[in-house]
Parts: structure tokens; C-alpha cells; sequence
């Protein structure tokens, strides 16, 4: 299956042993597609239309909310875990957790940046109306330049993430760990925050993804997003 940045890699037949990462998947994997409609948009010049700041918006609160969690929740419990393993295990597990940190504190100026193209194109179509539409019009620096940047680092942290942080965290964490990771991460999405991940995380997702996703959330949660969720995702038309 392919792990471009900019793709999905499929989620089906990944989440094998003691731990259930479906969640961690399918959730990667919807980052990876919101990255390639914004950088299809950018091409394009339609990133100044309000699905797309709408897109945008929602992809830089569920990576907030993901990226959060993970460091407060998930690493110092790996951390944990670890100490004590044979010395080359530990250095190892320290080594991956450092590069996770690392990884995740280089998004942020690359977040910034291309923020800070989009706002420069928004002034510069203020001032010049008539050439909406134009993609040349990107602000200080080429704004699908900085979104390929974007998808190449989170694309490779993510690949590395599953390459390597969830082995290990299959080796020394047990399903009630992971289940209170999971649950950190409700906390700070709320049910509000829910509404939102959910219709998001499905949205171009494949038919086995989506049977992956739904079967491993609590049943009650495929009714409200038929219902409710789905239907006002839909209606705000991200990413159009």
C-alpha cells in the first residue's frame, strides 16, 4: 500500500495484536487527504474560498488535539513503560520517543508558514479582487511549495510513527493504557469535538475504512454521524 505523504495508505489488515490501533490509522490517514486537497487548492487558487479556510481550520484543530494527546498522555506512558527494559532495549525506545518529540516540534513553524501564505494571499486578493482565481497569487513564498513541505514532514513523522512508535508501544503497553489515551483524547475533544472528528475522519475515507473506523467506536456513534453529524459536515462543504 502506498505511504506517499499525500495519499492514503489504507487501513484495512493493519491493526493486529494485543492493541487495536485502528483509531491511529484511519486518523493518519485522514490528515494525509485534507494535506493533498489543500495542496490541490493551492495549485489551483481556490485556497481564499471558505470551504477550504474551513478545511484548513479543522485540520490544524484535529492535529492539535492528535499531536496534544500523544505527548501528554501517550509518550511519558511509553516513557515509563520502558525503564528498567535491557539497556539496548531502553536506548532504543529512548531514541524513537526523542525523535517523536522532535518530529512533532518541527510542524509547528511549517503550520505557521503556510498560515502565513494564506493570510498574504487573502490581503493581496483584498486589494485585487479582480484577479481571484489567480494560483500566482500565494503570498511571499510559493504556497504549494510550503504545503508539500507540510505533507512531507507530517507524512514521514506519521510513517515513522507507525513504522516504529507503534511496535513499541505493542511491545510495552497493554489495551487499558491505550484505552486511556484514547480517553484523553475524548476529554479534550469533548462531544462537541466529536460532532467534528468524526464526519471528518470518514470524509473520503474507502468503504473498509470506514467499516474499521465505525466498528471500533462505541455503536451509538455511526447512528449520530448518519444523522446529525454527517449531514452538517456535508452541508459546510470543506475543502470546495
Amino acid at each position: 500500500m502506498s505511504t506517499d505523504p499525500g495519499t492514503s495508505t489504507g487501513t484495512a489488515g493493519r491493526s493486529t495484536g494485543r492493541i487495536d490501533f485502528t483509531l491511529m490509522y484511519v486518523t493518519h490517514d485522514a490528515f494525509r487527504r485534507d494535506l493533498a486537497r489543500l495542496r490541490r487548492a493551492a495549485a489551483e487558487g481556490r485556497t481564499d474560498s471558505v470551504g477550504v479556510r474551513l478545511g484548513w481550520a479543522n485540520f490544524k484543530q484535529q492535529l492539535h488535539v492528535h499531536h496534544t494527546a500523544e505527548d501528554e498522555a501517550l509518550w511519558p506512558r511509553v516513557e515509563a513503560a520502558c525503564v528498567g527494559r535491557p539497556d539496548a532495549a531502553e536506548i532504543l525506545a529512548a531514541e524513537i520517543l526523542a525523535a517523536m518529540a522532535a518530529e512533532h516540534a518541527r510542524l509547528d513553524p511549517l503550520l505557521e508558514a503556510v498560515d502565513a501564505a494564506l493570510e498574504q494571499r487573502s490581503a493581496d486578493l483584498a486589494d485585487h479582487a479582480d484577479l481571484a482565481g489567480r494560483a500566482d497569487l500565494a503570498g511571499p513564498a510559493d504556497l504549494a511549495g510550503l504545503v508539500g513541505d507540510l505533507q512531507a514532514a507530517l507524512g514521514g513523522h506519521m510513517k515513522h510513527e507507525e513504522d516504529a512508535a507503534l511496535p513499541l508501544i505493542q511491545e510495552v503497553l497493554s489495551p487499558d493504557d491505550w484505552a486511556a489515551f484514547g480517553k484523553t483524547i475524548a476529554r479534550k475533544q469533548k462531544l462537541s469535538g466529536a460532532a467534528a472528528y468524526v464526519p471528518w475522519v470518514v470524509d473520503g475515507a474507502d468503504e473498509a475504512q470506514q467499516a474499521a473506523f465505525f466498528h471500533a467506536m462505541p455503536a451509538p456513534v455511526k447512528v449520530l454521524n448518519r444523522l446529525f453529524w454527517g449531514p452538517r459536515h456535508r452541508r459546510r462543504h470543506p475543502w470546495v
